[in-house]
């Protein structure tokens, strides 16, 4: 349900952007469509500039807490920060209050995926952080499309009141249900922050960094290049929202298994998968089925490669689990907003609402680069005799 509110707040964004354009920049709005499109995108970027800020600080600060109690304290800070998105008056004050309302998201997905873990048991940890990264995945099937049609036909604001009712329930039902674990009594904020030492961890953050930007600079401008390329109505657009859903949701859960079966081999393939499907949904946008198909793989390719990059950093994280859990989050909205920038600048620069599509290929494929650097870096340690440790403390194969 967490992971379900997260991603109705993070993702909501793309189908009302134009609506949010709109209300908050009238003025350049009235003057060019796109130009006000464009810097609406920073609505997106905000959120998740604030997932990269909050997810290693929160995450090392709070290393110690009781998990059930810092989940309960990040969702009343979700639900409060939501509120705050949908009442304030101006664009610059919404962009901060999306900002604000990010911090808690990584800190969150990485405590949940470590206490998934550890109720699922060893072998199983990469369907265990599937299975909460799925209600993100199956916001974007249900959640996101219901909002931004409420959105549509309520208002913007109306649609993130939806959100914070959502995160309002989700207080309550970790409150209920989720069995209470101790936090890591040796953890300090020095021990945490100890995984940015390690060259590996740049790699993976740089994966997730470079390598999903593909996914956002596409998802970002959904909304305009389903109306304006494709040809769709906007009434329309929930629908297209809801394939990408379906797409990352089946994505997700096979990410998962392949990630438990080789991290390496699965992180290649998502990687290759990705840049294929972007280059068709380029070639393809202006027919409705090319469009319907092209977003579907793209979802579906870079989702199946969130659990892949999550498992990764917490094989190299050793003793410094809690931030690295998290890391991955800033990592990936560090993607959400890079990909949005220069997706947005691409628009801006007149290449139209294709060109997105196309910087995210460039995006997807300097991932696979990283990808490939990475694990060639776990080959030549591996001959020096410098196996790298998981974190039960045995040496995985090479580049696994």
């Amino acid at each position: 349900m967490g992971g379900f509110g997260i991603g109705a707040t993070e993702f909501v964004a793309m189908g009302l952007l134009p609506d949010m354009a709109v209300d908050l920049l009238p003025g350049l709005a009235a003057t060019s469509t796109e130009a006000a499109n464009a810097a609406a995108g920073w609505i997106i970027s905000a959120y998740a500039l604030g997932v990269v800020v909050g997810a290693p600080t929160i995450a090392a600060a709070a290393a110690r807490w009781p998990r059930k109690q810092l989940l309960l304290a990040l969702a009343a800070a979700f639900t409060l920060g939501t509120v705050a998105s949908a009442l304030l008056p101006t664009f610059e004050l919404v962009v901060a209050a999306r900002f604000v309302a990010a911090l808690p998201h990584g800190a969150y997905f990485g405590i949940a995926s470590l206490v998934a873990a550890s109720l699922m048991g060893p072998g199983k940890r990469g369907r265990g952080v599937a299975l909460v990264l799925s209600g993100l995945t199956i916001a974007n099937v249900v959640g996101v499309p219901a909002i931004t049609w409420l959105g549509q036909l309520a208002g913007w604001r109306i649609a993130y009141l939806a959100v914070a009712a959502i995160f309002a329930a989700t207080f309550l039902a970790v409150l209920v249900a989720v069995p209470w674990q101790a936090g890591d009594p040796g953890a300090t904020i020095g021990r945490e922050l100890r995984i940015f030492s390690r060259a590996q961890a740049w790699f993976a953050l740089g994966i997730g960094a470079i390598g999903f930007g593909g996914l956002f600079a596409m998802y970002s401008y959904i909304a305009p290049l389903a109306t304006d390329v494709t040809g769709l109505s906007a009434g329309l657009v929930p629908v297209v929202l809801v394939v990408i859903g379906l797409g990352m949701t089946i994505g997700n859960f096979i990410g998962g298994r392949l990630a438990d079966w080789s991290v390496r081999r699965s992180m290649y393939l998502g990687f290759a998968v990705m840049a294929g499907s972007l280059t068709m949904l380029a070639l393809t946008a202006a027919n409705p089925v090319g469009l319907v198909v092209g977003v579907f793989l793209v979802g579906g390719s870079a989702s199946a490669l969130s659990p892949t990059i999550q498992m990764r950093l917490m094989d190299i994280a050793r003793d410094s689990q809690s931030i690295a859990a998290a890391l991955n989050h800033s990592a990936l909205n560090i993607g959400n907003s890079l990909g949005a920038i220069l997706g947005g600048a691409a628009i801006a620069a007149g290449l139209g609402y294709v060109a997105p599509v196309w910087v995210g290929l460039v995006l997807t494929l300097a991932g696979a680069a990283l990808a490939l650097a990475s694990f060639a870096l776990d080959r030549a340690r591996s001959r020096r005799g410098i196996p790298m440790p998981s974190i039960t403390g045995a040496v995985p194969a090479v580049g696994d």
